[in-house]
């Protein structure tokens, strides 16, 4: 796969009715996401990145034109969307009293012939390698509702790499993550996307793990994209300010500034 992984043009988007401008939250959005790049999604509370990446994957209705390796999404099915791309949302849709195991092992269903098909050696294979990547096998059995919230974050991560797809939308992943957890997960999603063809796409509220994970840096104010480009060239203490509050952006230039003094 050559050029960008997804292309979105003119998209606006909402929780409404398609097309009705007073019920939308993304306003005029294009952009691509660079294949084999990692992209952080910055911007204040309420300014729509996650209506952005619920967006991306066909989850909300909207205008414009969104494609997945040149091909328009309003044409693939949902199991041809999640070939292509895997979505972590800040809290899962699947809250039932499964087994860590068998959480996971949901991240495979695509791969099924049908919704009640047994799950493949190959399927159980690549559950576990994922709970090992998140160092959590050890803890396969245990119920998912016996978990700490780091933890359950961790087992939603692994499911959504056990789904295959060589793109990952991540919403707010470090969510629940003490300081090392928070290090753990970002330099495991940095050591999974050097592998050719694979892409991070998330949504953060602390700039220096932005920055840490991401080359590609997206900017986003009142449902709108100011900026958007590789984060050496853009991050600006004149964007921040646009972006955020002064006092705001002067906290974050400040961390920025210790970040690089601490690497």
């Amino acid at each position: 796969m050559n050029g960008s992984s997804i292309e979105l043009s003119h998209v606006s988007a909402g929780y409404g009715t398609a097309g009705r401008e007073e019920e939308m939250i993304l306003h005029d959005i294009s952009f691509s996401v660079p294949m084999g790049r990692n992209v952080c999604i910055l911007g204040k509370n309420g300014c729509g990145k996650t209506t952005l990446l619920r967006t991306m994957v066909g989850l909300l209705p909207g205008t414009g034109e969104i494609r997945i390796d040149g091909r328009n999404l309003r044409e693939m099915k949902r199991k041809e969307i999640a070939r292509h791309v895997s979505m972590m949302t800040q809290f899962s849709d699947i809250f039932f009293s499964y087994s860590v195991f068998e959480t996971v092992l949901l991240g495979r269903y695509l791969y099924s012939s049908s919704i009640l098909g047994e799950p493949t050696k190959e399927d159980r294979e690549k559950a576990g390698q994922c709970l090992e990547a998140v160092g959590l096998y050890e803890l396969r059995n245990r119920q998912i509702t016996e978990l700490s919230g780091g933890q359950l974050q961790r087992v939603f991560l692994a499911r959504t790499i056990a789904q295959g797809a060589p793109v990952i939308l991540l919403d707010e992943p470090t969510n629940h993550l003490d300081l090392s957890a928070q290090k753990s997960l970002v330099d495991y999603l940095k050591k999974w996307s050097s592998e050719p063809g694979r892409t991070v796409v998330g949504v953060f509220h602390d700039i220096s793990l932005a920055v840490e994970l991401a080359d590609y840096l997206v900017f986003m104010k009142d449902g709108k994209i100011l900026a958007h480009g590789d984060s050496k060239e853009i991050l600006s203490a004149g964007l921040l300010e646009e972006v955020y509050d002064f006092n705001v952006a002067a906290h974050m230039k400040e961390v920025l500034e210790r970040w690089e003094d601490i690497r």
